[in-house]
């Protein structure tokens, strides 16, 4: 059925109203037809009220319409608000829709905002990052111009500065290298020193951490509940494994106090032997190349506690006794060598080659040593330090064992040249030359050694070695390179100098070096000498030169030269064998020939290059054929008397790093 009052709402309403009034109207026009007025009617009706109850049909019917048209207009308004009701429903589902439309546009746009922003952030984080390299590169370039325009000024400085005021920068930056190298050294002592503080501290709240867990834990067994008469009956046993258990956690407790106090006090010997190690290292490496009779002492000195103190620490650690003894022997070796060379040193007699050699060998055995203590201490875990401690094996137990082993090395016996260490063969013959005094002999170092631009000169004391003493001077060049020399004091005459420069690019081979030593001896008045023997250590090249008489090789007049192979000069000289045994002339006596001799050598020898030699023999010059030879691959240098073709000396060529050397 169609509903119209849903469809129009005004029509239905006016026509409600006009029923409304129409039967009201009919109403009065029928009541205004009987009675007349409305007040007479209102009088007939309450004087005759027999005759109003008696109502007409026609007036029924009127009243019936009159309830039906109420009626109708109570549908009428029902349908009205029905409809109101629909149309404000309806109304809020649009504006709902509408809502959550706006809501989902406002949500996309967000999102696309939030994208744009993020593209955007991204871009300029972009552009901050070129950003940053450019202004990067700039500062470099910058600097790069600050440190060049520092350099020109320095040089110009360099250039227009004094004597005394380039003396004066030299020490003072001297001292500033030496101060930041301290302050490097000690910040990183205070770092390792905060290290371990940290790591003792965080061992110690673990314990506590343990401590207290074991006390919560025996406390909540204390008061553990009860069930009662099984309490009653058990009563006794409870009390007693309370009591044990008490005794048995606090043992523990002291036990774990006294483990860690004991690890605390080997980890601080551990670390008392790798500082010691290191100083060892430091003066052994320093010791190797050192050639003042002072510094050595001084050095040697050092030394010998350091390996005193590394062995106090060694007793203390709890390492097995095999593992102690050959770290021991070792520092004990150590310890006696560098009384040794004190000893000998005090009576005026410098180092040996070969015991130069011994001093390198020590070096690298404690090298050793001291990289795996220090590797030790980096790298190991407080349970393996806590199982050594508690002798277990483990990984610092075996690293234990690795430096015992390394300790074991033997040392190589090895010269750079023939009869190098022989000294003093025969008369002194400088002992005869007038002597001179120390103002002199200033005059004389830097008359010698004007080639290297010497800007300061320090007397350092008087060497007495091989009944010859020697001033002792200290030099620094222009570029403040130290040099170490030694004057004879009969005489005056060039004994030793060695420069302390760094040799880093190989830009003169061999024959060229010889040239270049050559000369230098040449401009000394040493000449008629032959290079007897060639080796290329690194970037310096080493050569050994006697003097030749009547074609004869002259060993006991040994001169020692080194070679700077970056720079070619000459950086080091030892004349000392060749002012000792110098000799205008010698006697030759008679000798066997060279073919004769050679049958003499031993089978499976091939001589492939020979010559007649006087060589030192137990403090004696005696005459002997030289034979070079090969035996297989290997190499040898043999010394038959030329007199009876007897074996005197052999010498083995062996290879190294540092080139080629005797054994």
């Amino acid at each position: 059925m169609e509903k119209k009052t849903g469809k129009n709402v005004s029509s239905g309403a006016k026509k409600a109203v006009s029923l409304e009034r129409e039967p009201a109207a009919a109403a009065a026009n029928n009541t205004a037809g009987k009675t007349g007025t409305g007040k007479t009617a209102q009088k007939s009706v309450r004087k005759s009220p027999q005759k109003t109850a008696q109502k007409s049909p026609r007036t029924s019917a009127k009243t019936a319409a009159v309830k039906a048209e109420k009626k109708e207009d109570a549908a009428a308004e029902k349908r009205i608000a029905v409809a109101k009701a629909k149309a404000e429903k309806k109304e809020k589902k649009l504006l709902k829709k509408a809502e959550l439309k706006e809501k989902k546009m406002e949500k996309k746009l967000a999102l696309k905002e939030k994208k744009l922003a993020k593209k955007e952030a991204l871009a300029q984080k972009k552009a901050d990052r070129k950003q940053k390299k450019l202004d990067h590169k700039a500062a470099l370039k910058e600097k790069r111009v600050e440190r060049k325009a520092e350099r020109i000024a320095r040089r110009e400085m360099l250039k227009n500065e004094s004597k005394a005021d380039k003396r004066a920068r030299i020490e003072r930056e001297k001292k500033e290298r030496i101060a930041l190298k301290r302050q490097k050294a000690a910040a990183r002592e205070k770092e390792h020193e905060q290290r371990m503080k940290a790591r003792e501290a965080a061992h110690e709240r673990r314990a506590q951490n343990k401590r207290h867990k074991r006390e919560q834990k025996t406390e909540r067994k204390k008061h553990a509940p009860g069930f009662g008469g099984w309490l009653a009956a058990v009563i006794s046993l409870g009390v007693a494994c309370l009591a044990l258990s008490t005794v048995v956690t606090f043992g523990a407790l002291r036990m774990n106090d006294m483990t860690l106090e004991n690890a605390n006090g080997y980890r601080s010997t551990l670390y008392e032997m790798v500082a010691a190690s290191e100083d060892m290292d430091s003066n052994l490496s320093k010791l190797r190349v050192s050639s003042g009779v002072n510094e050595q002492r001084a050095l040697l000195t050092d030394i010998l506690v350091d390996s005193e103190l590394l062995e106090s620490a060694i007793e203390r650690m709890p390492i097995d006794n095999v593992t102690s003894t050959d770290i021991s022997a070792f520092v004990n070796k150590t310890g006696t060598y560098c009384r040794n060379l004190l000893t000998k040193l005090s009576k005026g007699e410098p180092l040996t080659e070969t015991e130069k050699n011994t001093v390198q060998y020590l070096y690298n055995v404690n090298a050793g040593l001291h990289n795996e203590l220090n590797g030790l201490t980096n790298h190991m875990t407080e349970k393996d330090f806590l199982a050594f401690v508690g002798g277990k094996q483990g990984n610092v137990s075996q690293k234990f064992g690795d430096m015992s082993k390394g300790t074991l090395q033997k040392p190589e016996d090895t010269i750079d040249a023939p009869f190098t260490e022989e000294g003093n063969v025969g008369k002194n013959s400088i002992a005869s030359e007038a002597e001179i005094s120390e103002g002199r002999a200033e005059e004389l170092v830097k008359q010698y050694l004007r080639a290297y631009h010497i800007a300061e000169t320090q007397y350092t004391g008087e060497t007495v070695a091989n009944d010859v003493s020697c001033y002792n001077f200290t030099l620094r060049d222009e570029s403040g390179n130290e040099i170490f020399a030694q004057i004879t004091k009969n005489g005056g005459k060039l004994a030793f100098f060695n420069t302390y420069e760094v040799c880093t690019e190989k830009n003169f081979d061999l024959e060229t070096c010889d040239d270049l030593a050559r000369k230098f001896l040449a401009e000394h008045g040493i000449e008629g000498v032959e290079a007897v023997w060639l080796a290329d250590g690194g970037m310096v090249a080493d050569l050994t030169y006697v003097s030749v008489q009547n074609g004869v090789r002259v060993y006991p007049e040994l001169i020692r030269v080194r070679v700077c192979e970056s720079k070619g000069r000459v950086v080091g000289i030892d004349s000392m064998e060749y002012l000792l045994n110098r000799k205008e002339s010698r006697t030759v006596g008679e000798a066997i020939s060279r073919e004769s001799a050679q049958e003499k050598l031993a089978e499976g020898l091939t001589p492939y290059a020979a010559h007649l030699a006087i060589i030192p023999l137990n403090g004696e010059e005696v005459l002997a054929h030289e034979f070079a030879c090969t035996y297989g691959e290997e190499e040898y240098v043999v010394y038959l008397d030329a007199k009876t073709g007897d074996e005197l000396q052999v010498y083995r060529v062996r290879e190294s790093a540092r080139g080629s050397y005797l054994r």
